[in-house]
């Protein structure tokens, strides 16, 4: 088969608590192995978009730049919650959490990472325009104790704010502040800082170079403070690259010219599994996908309507959950590869009830019943939104198709990422499909989507600016509530309350597929995520 290069394959456009563990011999190596010889070669339809910690919360995004950068806390093999840059944490008072810093640790210029560093990253995660405050909502501030000691101040106690942590990036205030980067990129400004192409973290990986939408190059930080661990890998270098194309991902996995493929086409998974050459892994997500729709705006962008939004009518939301026959798109578009869910968050998420992850039935007459009795007999027209990767785009059109049927005529408008994902938090789309990745507490899904949207962290991802009083109140006392059966018992109203006012149309939770050289050994997480600090070539 004829070799492709990288750099050909992105010229071409090619560009939670519970969790399976691939096989994982820790005593197959000594913990301070030479990095293999080769690299890992890693390829994915999605680009990070940038470098910066802070600027965007996107799955593409921290599955890259979270080998560079590391969090006060991380997570295990099973997803469980344990120390990284912080060796322990205790509450001092409701308000005051003490963090002691593990000693040693130097970022990837050689300066030590200390408490000061600790500081100047929770504000930056503050600080506008950093799509991670969301997550740590709560926060007002952090002080330094001694060089390896911080405390997290918060406006009101928080019992689980070690799990908001992860993916909170630590970063270097001098390297920022020599770069002019105190502050976060403004993503869906298009911002251009120093942040965007470098990095300096404190991770197992250290960037050497960034090519938007062609390749990210990584190579080992022998300095790490984590080799030592029986479970660290023995990578050397390993390159991400951007291929848009589901066959040439698949044709270069074929040829040996990747290593991994983190999304393999659904239509060939089943071939896949079949492939002696190849090894294929899968578990179920423990986020999932939505539809969502502009509910501010009194007028519907994008539509024949005039002077009315239909989808501020909870018929015509209603009419649209009726339409869509997920069972059949998961058999005939993702090729077995999901479930239909009716949840608003995976049962895998603490708190969410079971019985409520059912579907209203598909049922195309009642969703024209329903369009009628709102004021809509002959239906309307409106653009539906979603990104231009092909399982997600195969999706939207055939739910565009369906919703034909029934008379709304959707339209797709398919867009690449760097288009696509700021229309999330800007919330300029009229009707969006988009996913969403959970973390075993429910308090960041139920915030980022659920909350009225404000600036200062509230609502950062709901997009159709959907707006319940009561489901503020409750988001927010969850957040300082700190016994688990009260705040499982929040988690629960929350949920039923929103399922019942119809924001979102919950669609589907993926099942999970990586597609790789049997050469590469790795763990595989809930949330689609790789830790390359793990991962061994033999």
């Amino acid at each position: 088969m004829r070799r492709i290069h990288l750099r050909s394959l992105a010229q071409a456009g090619l560009a939670l608590i519970l969790a399976v563990s691939l096989p994982f011999p820790c005593t197959a190596q000594a913990p301070n192995a030479p990095p293999a010889a080769a690299p890992l070669r890693i390829a994915s339809a999605f680009d990070p978009q940038t470098m910066d910690p802070h600027a965007i919360a996107l799955l593409y995004h921290s599955r890259v730049v979270f080998q560079v950068y590391e969090s006060l806390v991380g997570r295990d093999e099973r997803f469980k919650l344990e120390p990284a840059l912080a060796r322990s944490w205790q509450a001092m008072s409701p308000t005051v959490w003490r963090f002691r810093l593990r000693p040693g640790v130097l970022f990837h210029d050689g300066t030590p990472f200390t408490a000061d560093d600790v500081v100047f990253s929770i504000e930056r995660t503050l600080t506008a325009p950093s799509q991670r405050a969301f997550q740590i909502k709560g926060v007002t501030g952090a002080r330094k104790v001694d060089g390896l000691t911080v405390e997290i101040l918060l406006e009101a106690p928080d019992a689980v704010l070690p799990e908001k942590l992860h993916y909170i990036a630590m970063m270097s205030r001098a390297w920022s502040e020599r770069h002019g980067v105190t502050r976060p990129q403004d993503f869906n400004g298009k911002q251009e800082t120093h942040a965007v192409r470098h990095a300096n973290g404190t991770g197992p990986l250290r960037l050497v170079r960034y090519e938007p939408d062609v390749r990210t190059a990584l190579e080992r930080h022998p300095q790490w403070w984590g080799w030592a661990d029986r479970r660290s890998g023995n990578l050397g270098r390993v390159d991400f690259v951007t291929v848009k194309s589901d066959a040439t991902r698949l044709a270069a996995l074929a040829s040996g010219e990747v290593d991994l493929v983190l999304d393999p086409p659904y239509q060939d998974i089943a071939r896949l599994k079949t492939d002696s050459r190849l090894a294929l892994v899968q578990t179920a997500d423990i986020g999932q996908q939505y539809l969502t729709f502009d509910l501010a705006r009194t007028e519907l962008q994008d539509s024949d309507v005039k002077g009315r939004n239909p989808f501020q009518d909870l018929r015509v939301r209603k009419a649209v959950y009726h339409a869509l026959n997920m069972p059949l798109i998961i058999d005939k578009v993702l090729r077995g590869q999901g479930q239909p869910t009716g949840a608003l968050l995976s049962p895998m998420v603490d708190g969410s009830p079971a019985e409520l992850d059912k579907r209203l039935p598909y049922d195309p007459a009642r969703a024209r019943q329903l369009l009628g009795e709102a004021g809509y007999p002959n239906g309307f027209t409106v653009a539906l939104d979603c990104v231009n990767v092909a399982w997600r785009e195969n999706v939207c059109q055939a739910m565009a198709a369906m919703l034909t049927q029934v008379g709304i005529r959707a339209q797709l408008r398919a867009s690449p990422s760097s288009t696509f994902f700021p229309k999330l938090t800007q919330a300029t789309a009229s009707f969006i499909e988009y996913g969403w990745t959970a973390t075993p507490d429910a308090w960041n899904s139920l915030n980022g989507l659920f909350r009225t949207h404000d600036k200062s962290g509230l609502g950062t991802f709901n997009a159709g600016r959907y707006s319940n009083p009561k489901v503020d109140a409750l988001i927010d006392a969850m957040r300082t509530e700190p016994d688990l059966t009260r705040r499982r018992a929040m988690v629960a109203t929350v949920l039923r309350l929103v399922a019942e006012d119809l924001p979102y149309i919950p669609l589907y939770r993926r099942t999970i597929s990586w597609a790789m050289n049997k050469k590469v050994q790795a763990v595989m997480w809930p949330n689609d995520a790789i830790e390359l600090r793990w991962v061994r070539l033999r």
